[in-house]
């Protein structure tokens, strides 16, 4: 609460939206992350890959305010996450209670509490936001319905209806892709590519590293360390990926894409678990 009372903070125009500088999180004896050192520049958009218990939702708690780092910093737009009413964030869909009685209008109009104040009742020109953002995602016709009663593709869109409400400018999506099919993923990329025009960046979890190398413009390769971070050439190589997959991995090329495909015959023992 004392997050949604505190006083907005200003952006520091010349400050990149995100500067992460020697990151870690430690529990007891061991790490969650280390020393994690980025920056990503204003408009861009960045996907995190890594295997299953890289620290990609962690990395992700951090950069919105939800976790403290044990050491090193985190700057949005020049200050610390606290403050900041400008970031979404969306966590996996198996953290949200989909059986939470609320319609979607509603699930928008939350993007608007710290806007309004804590205990301020919406006026019309909020829902006016909210109309907006819904027509936005396409979802106009589906206000009125339970956000349980939508398929996962139109769920995800809610809440990035709900980060247009927000006024996000900067929206952190933990791996929103999965478990959707093709036509629904189309339509979450056609609406960031509508981000992408306006220069608002957005950062993605996801474990499709084609996806990440053929749309996107910078890729993070994360297991609990920074294994590599630039464009995808720079950071989708053969031995970046052998680093953060294992040594039982095969590497397969395709274009502009990348695969990585385990080896059925390997002999997995000693082959580092997370």
């Amino acid at each position: 609460m004392a997050q949604l009372l505190s006083k907005p903070v200003k952006h520091i125009a010349s400050a990149p939206a995100i500067h992460a500088d020697g990151i870690s999180l430690r529990y007891e004896n061991s790490y969650a992350l280390r020393d994690i050192s980025f920056k990503l520049p204003a408009g861009e958009h960045l996907a995190v890959v890594g295997p299953n218990g890289a620290g990609k939702t962690t990395l992700f708690k951090i950069l919105a305010g939800l976790l403290k780092p044990s050491t090193g910093t985190v700057e949005i737009y020049g200050n610390r996450p606290g403050g900041h009413v400008c970031i979404a964030y969306v966590p996996q869909r198996s953290q949200v209670d989909w059986d939470f009685p609320v319609t979607v209008s509603e699930v928008v109009m939350m993007g608007r509490i710290r806007k309004l104040g804590f205990f301020q009742w919406p006026k019309k020109k909020d829902w006016d936001f909210v109309h907006q953002a819904l027509e936005r995602v396409d979802l106009i016709d589906r206000g009125k319905r339970q956000i349980s009663e939508l398929s996962g593709g139109q769920q995800h869109r809610v809440f990035l209806a709900q980060a247009l409400a927000q006024g996000a400018e900067l929206i952190l999506l933990d791996e929103p892709l999965t478990g959707l099919d093709l036509p629904s993923q189309e339509a979450i990329f056609s609406i960031l590519d509508d981000f992408r025009r306006v220069g608002l960046p957005i950062v993605i979890a996801t474990h499709d590293l084609d996806l990440a190398a053929q749309r996107f413009d910078k890729v993070m390769l994360l297991n609990r360390e920074l294994i590599s971070y630039g464009s995808p050439e720079e950071a989708l190589t053969t031995p970046t990926l052998l680093e953060a997959y294992g040594a039982h991995m095969h590497v397969v090329r395709a274009g502009n894409g990348v695969a990585v495909l385990t080896d059925p015959c390997a002999d997995h023992e000693g082959a580092k678990h997370e």
